[in-house]
């Protein structure tokens, strides 16, 4: 019998590897990608490999195309299939408007928005072949609110939404259930990026409907779900988990 395999990009950290190991606990074989750090990645692959599931390795920039062709090559002549997509890789500059360039918008524009949508072009393609699967993309608060020095990665969001919903209509017809999940601020390794991450999260503590911020553990719950069978009609939907912060004006 083969296993059900999973693709998690940017998973070597945060929230991506949290997500790794749980699929891993629930019995798929991993597919780790990332970028930079292939130490943080191959701790990931130890872990996976203590669960008794398989875990393959991959380095690629989403923000390439040509990379993720060959990432779900690979994907493909290992396993032979893919069942589930996190998007969860991103990146960005974060400056002010005045002083963004060219090349900060089209680094920023090109992993979070063009990089989810290839390589959600790519799985569908070994999805198909075995009956289905689900997508689930990583978004954030910045996709519908103002956050300092986030313009850039903003809009990328908001675009990464926008896509969830067309992928989950195009896609609906091969039995691939698209989903996107939006966090609030949650004090992973990507947060250290920020220039005011000490404000934020001071903010987030303070100011948060449910009083505490949200971890991890919450976004990663979010996600299984949204992977679940529970979740069969939810579909091209950005669900929100940030405590209700979102709601006070």
């Amino acid at each position: 019998m083969t296993n059900k395999v999973a693709l998690i990009t940017g998973s070597s950290r945060g929230i991506g590897k949290q997500t790794a190991i749980r699929l891993a606990k629930a019995g798929y074989d991993i597919v780790i990608n990332y970028a930079r750090s292939k130490s943080a990645a191959l701790e990931v692959v130890e872990e996976i490999e203590s669960l008794g599931r398989k875990a393959l390795l991959i380095k690629a920039n989403v923000g390439d195309v040509k990379k993720i062709k060959a990432m779900f090559e690979t994907i493909d002549e290992t396993f032979g299939r893919l069942d589930i997509l996190v998007n969860n890789a991103a990146s960005g500059v974060q400056k002010p408007i005045v002083e963004l360039e060219e090349n900060h918008w089209d680094w920023t524009m090109g992993i979070n928005g063009k990089g989810a949508l290839f390589c959600a072009k790519e799985a569908a393609k070994l999805m198909e072949k075995s009956g289905g699967g689900q997508i689930v993309n990583i978004s954030s608060l910045g996709s519908i609110r103002y956050l300092e020095n986030y313009t850039a990665v903003g809009v990328s969001k908001a675009a990464l939404e926008a896509l969830t919903r067309y992928l989950a209509v195009e896609f609906a017809p091969m039995n691939i259930r698209v989903n996107a999940v939006s966090g609030g601020a949650v004090d992973t390794d990507a947060l250290k990026h920020f220039p005011n991450r000490e404000e934020l999260l001071k903010e987030a503590a303070a100011s948060t409907p449910a009083g505490r911020m949200v971890e991890i553990d919450d976004m990663v719950n979010t996600i299984m779900f949204l992977l679940s069978e529970d979740a069969s009609m939810i579909r091209g939907q950005t669900i929100i988990v940030d405590g209700g912060i979102s709601l006070l004006v």
